[in-house]
């Protein structure tokens, strides 16, 4: 989950983070007496759940309230990677010395949060060639060390108030980003005012889908917030999919790409999601979305999903594929599967293409799936084997 730029600041300031004042507008209507509490020169900013805004020119400066109101105009609406602009926000417009980037994200390799600063902040950091960048990897327990968050500073020459301030901003970043299960924690860029004051002038902060749960205390305050896993806005099927998979903890059943194709998908195991989704697309299939289960979902959660994929127009039927399951009933899912179909006004042996989820409770399962005329295969069936399959028959009982 990715939250949008005056979500995030706020967010981060309950952990102590300074930031400029940044207030959400949803309405041109609301420009005027925004900029006049906001004071001018201001910016305006469009809120997007993604960079890149400075060099597509959705970031606009004012120096009157002229300027602010034809800034507005121009924003709003605005498409960016296909997203149109609803809400921008208006903060003030600040002189300062030096900028840097500070950001905490994970080590895939070490498996270790990792924080970085770099003294290459602002627009098209990623880019950025300086050799002036720390590195320091940290107990994901205990968080980033003050003395270590120093060093790093030390390391890329700052000195006095400002290295014993970068720190600072460091090791809080470091405790927000583990208290919030987050995946990336940014502020960029993070300036030093003539009084040597720290201020985050933007920041970006996207939490793990899994942990969002647990982080309501700290998100519902927020506003408004939609997943964007699949990095453009969520569609209203999707968006109805993470409401399915909030409805319980226990178990993913809800996590929805939604594609143009006509075979509804329920897979998981691992990698063997994308295994099978590839290899559907790679047998001639045309996806009608992309939709991992695992963790031993409710009956539920699994029959709400399978209601909804199954009720989207244009799709013929449903193929149900896993690995071999260890921590997911497939008698479960059987069940759950069965009630979606029935939920959806469909027929089980015409919706289902085959079911193959071989592991614990296997033989239930299938009992459960041949009593109501689906077609059940087991680990003697490889993944392939069975995706071939699923485009077959789907297009079989589409004839």
């Amino acid at each position: 989950m990715r939250l949008l730029e005056h979500q995030s600041k706020t967010l981060l300031a309950g952990f102590g983070l300074i930031f400029t004042e940044s207030i959400p507008v949803s309405s041109p209507d609301d420009v005027n007496s925004t900029v006049s509490h906001v004071g001018l020169p201001a910016v305006l900013k469009a809120q997007t759940p993604f960079g890149g805004r400075g060099n597509a020119g959705a970031v606009k400066f004012a120096e009157s309230m002229d300027q602010a109101v034809i800034a507005a105009e121009t924003l709003f609406g605005m498409d960016l990677r296909g997203t149109t602009v609803e809400v921008i926000s208006v903060e003030p417009k600040l002189n300062y010395e030096r900028e840097f980037y500070v950001g905490i994200t994970w080590d895939t390799v070490a498996k270790l949060p990792v924080a970085l600063l770099s003294l290459a902040g602002g627009v098209d950091v990623e880019s950025a060639q300086s050799d002036q960048v720390a590195r320091q990897s940290f107990d994901p327990w205990t968080g980033l060390a003050p003395y270590e968050a120093r060093e790093m500073a030390a390391e890329v020459g700052l000195t006095g108030k400002t290295l014993m301030g970068v720190g600072e901003v460091l090791t809080k970043l470091s405790g927000a980003f583990l208290a919030c299960d987050a995946i990336t924690m940014e502020i960029n860029p993070l300036i030093v005012t003539k009084d040597e004051t720290l201020i985050g002038l933007d920041a970006r902060v996207e939490i793990e889908d899994e942990a969002v749960y647990r982080q309501r205390k700290r998100l519902d305050p927020l506003g408004e917030l939609t997943m964007t896993a699949a990095g453009r806005p969520p569609t209203p099927l999707e968006l109805e999919a993470q409401r399915i998979d909030a409805i319980d903890h226990r178990g993913v059943a809800g996590r929805v790409v939604e594609f143009d194709g006509d075979l509804a998908l329920l897979i998981g195991g691992g990698g063997a999601s994308l295994t099978v989704f590839d290899a559907i697309k790679a047998h001639g299939g045309s996806p009608a979305n992309y939709c991992e289960v695992g963790g031993n979902p409710t009956e539920e959660k699994v029959a709400a999903i399978t209601a909804l994929l199954l009720s989207k127009p244009g799709v013929k039927g449903m193929a149900v594929i896993m690995n071999v399951v260890n921590n997911t009933r497939a008698d479960v899912i059987a069940r759950g599967v069965l009630m979606g179909v029935e939920a959806a006004g469909r027929k089980p042996a015409e919706a289902i293409s085959l079911f193959r989820v071989p592991g614990n409770w296997e033989a239930e399962a299938r009992e459960i799936m041949e009593a109501a005329g689906v077609e059940v295969y087991g680990r003697e069936v490889s993944l392939d084997a069975a995706a071939r399959l699923a485009v077959e028959r789907n297009r079989a009982h589409a004839a």
